[in-house]
């Protein structure tokens, strides 16, 4: 993305995947692992929702909202819900874009969306739900300051976001 900084350029580390960050989306790029392929050098399927789970936890990271900080308040985020689109393989060595962003944020869930592409071509989509859970393991309301960030992710009214 044209103008938008490249967090490991600026970090002046090389061995961290990029990462790119507009208010509602964040994309991150990292190389498909040989331990994430099969003998037909095709990335295993699962793969792509641990790809996912990259996208949405430095997306949150990004904007202040660290899964280890809502841990040390006692809350977690369960994945409820998740689905997965294939359109094309990934392969070793393939570089890749994972994308994240919220769709929806509730004092109780969340749901976020995700492209993964190489080289702007469409490899699969995702989305999935997560429930706040307190730390005995019930339904639990997200705190007030973090919904207000979430929130602030949201794209605008009236828009699909960046799948759009």
């Amino acid at each position: 993305m044209p103008g938008v900084p490249d967090v490991a350029q600026a970090l002046g580390r090389h061995n961290f995947p990029s990462m790119q960050t507009v208010m509602h989306e964040t994309a991150v790029d990292f190389r498909v692992r040989y331990s994430e392929v099969d003998r037909m050098n095709v990335a295993y399927h699962a793969h792509y929702l641990q790809w996912a789970e990259f996208g949405r936890t430095e997306h949150l990271r990004r904007h202040g909202v660290r899964y280890r900080d809502l841990e040390e308040r006692g809350f977690r985020l369960a994945v409820a819900e998740a689905s997965l689109r294939l359109l094309r393989p990934a392969r070793y060595d393939d570089l890749l874009r994972v994308t994240a962003w919220l769709t929806a944020v509730g004092s109780r869930k969340i749901a976020f969306a995700y492209r993964i592409e190489r080289d702007g071509e469409l490899l699969a989509t995702a989305e999935t739900t997560l429930v706040s859970l307190a730390a005995d393991g019930r339904a639990g309301r997200l705190p007030d300051d973090v919904l207000a960030l979430m929130r602030a992710l949201l794209p605008p009214p009236g828009t699909k976001g960046p799948s759009a």
